[in-house]
């Protein structure tokens, strides 16, 4: 069986929260998105992270991914085609 080597998270946020909330939510999923790759026995000090955020009406949608492996190969690929 193939292994996995990417892992996303996504949290809704309402847009008028302040910055302090959104950072806070932001540091709550960078910490357990290292839980979660420790727990699946990736290293989080070998994988690279990315943010996106859409804006869904009254909130943002944040999405926190991880990639490793061939994953991480092919994202650095395309952002250095860029």
């Amino acid at each position: 069986m193939a292994r996995h080597t990417q892992a996303h998270m996504t949290r809704k946020i309402e847009k008028f929260r302040s910055s302090a909330a959104k950072d806070m939510t932001k540091k709550q999923m960078e910490y357990y998105m290292g839980a979660k790759l420790i727990e699946i026995g990736v290293d989080p000090q070998s994988a690279i992270y990315r943010w996106s955020m859409e804006v869904e009406g009254s909130n943002e949608v944040w999405t926190y991914s991880a990639y490793w492996g061939d994953s991480k190969e092919r994202v650095l690929l395309e952002e250095a085609a860029q």
